[in-house]
């Protein structure tokens, strides 16, 4: 499918008619455009789009070159970001002389959002260079929502994990099985936007070059060094974020070691405070002719005795200790 936006009154403009417009168009987006589609923006600009195939090589050279009079650059975007387990493609954004072709195979919601603000609200997006700019920086402003949202759900798995439990029932009824889970699941989610934030940061200082090359307008040149500074604090805080959420992984590992040493610990001090009432009965179980406790009238409440306090005598030394 190819969407095709043209300049109306400073405000982008979607069109329908390629042929009829194609002087007007400074923007075409392809998603997921077929054989004749990708022809068909072949022949009206004279640069040959990238296959999937090339898009998703991960050396630097094939995301990031100059071909035809083009410039392309590819980064891996993140869609279906609602979720902790969004959708990671690469998405190549082409400048060729005024115009701006993006080719996608896949929808992160920037692409969604930046058009109808465009078309609503003039953003000063009037050429190709000004669009992507303007549509990189929405990416961006998207990349953070996800990384706040990631550190509030973060900060909540902490809590989780740390706070006080007033009870020992409140103890018991710690999932640490869904705890795992969830940190797991956020370090997906960061690991994909760091790479995502890496690509972009690629692409930014390889854009930052084009514009020194192509003589883009001062204000252009601000813009896309605000963005690299955008991108490379958010770089940052990504990686923050995967170290705290290895921190709480550590964390919560300990504490079901703690937990299960707790639980061998009352098996061990049971099996010691059992022992010597063990002992006792065993000897008076042996079958020995004399044992002169066997007939005497308090043979078998001295026995009995002899067994609780020898295991009293244990639990109270261990309670004693605070190993209980």
């Amino acid at each position: 499918m190819i969407k095709t936006f043209v300049v109306d009154n400073d405000r982008l403009r979607l069109t329908e008619d390629l042929a009829a417009d194609g002087d007007r168009v400074v923007w075409a987006d392809l998603f997921n455009p077929t054989k004749e589609e990708e022809a068909r923006i072949e022949s009206w600009l004279g640069i040959a789009i990238p296959t999937r195939e090339e898009m998703e090589e991960i050396e630097i050279s094939s995301r990031l070159y100059i071909e035809d009079g083009g410039y392309f650059m590819t980064a891996v975007l993140p869609a279906q970001t609602e979720a902790d387990d969004p959708l990671m493609s690469p998405v190549t954004f082409a400048l060729a002389g005024n115009r701006l072709i993006t080719i996608r195979y896949h929808e992160p919601k920037a692409f969604k959002t930046f058009p109808l603000r465009a078309e609503k609200v003039a953003t000063g997006c009037t050429s190709g260079d000004t669009i992507l700019i303007g549509l990189l920086e929405a990416i961006v402003d998207r990349l953070a929502d996800i990384l706040e949202r990631a550190g509030r759900d973060v900060e909540a798995i902490s809590r989780d994990i740390f706070e006080a439990r007033s009870t020992k029932a409140s103890k018991r009824n710690r999932d640490f099985q869904e705890l795992l889970k969830g940190i797991g699941r956020k370090e997906d989610l960061a690991s994909s936007v760091r790479d995502s934030l890496i690509s972009l940061q690629r692409l930014a200082g390889f854009l930052a070059h084009v514009a020194g090359q192509t003589k883009m307008s001062k204000d252009v040149r601000a813009r896309i060094k605000t963005l690299s500074r955008d991108v490379l604090s958010l770089a940052d805080h990504a990686t923050f974020l995967s170290q705290k959420i290895s921190f709480l992984l550590d964390a919560t590992l300990g504490m079901i070691s703690i937990e299960q040493n707790a639980i061998i610990k009352i098996f061990s001090v049971a099996a010691v405070i059992f022992l010597p009432p063990t002992l006792v009965a065993s000897i008076y179980g042996m079958n020995f002719d004399i044992i002169p406790e066997l007939k005497w009238e308090f043979g078998y409440p001295f026995a009995i005795g002899l067994m609780v306090v020898s295991a009293i005598l244990p639990f109270w030394y261990f309670r004693r200790r605070g190993w209980l």
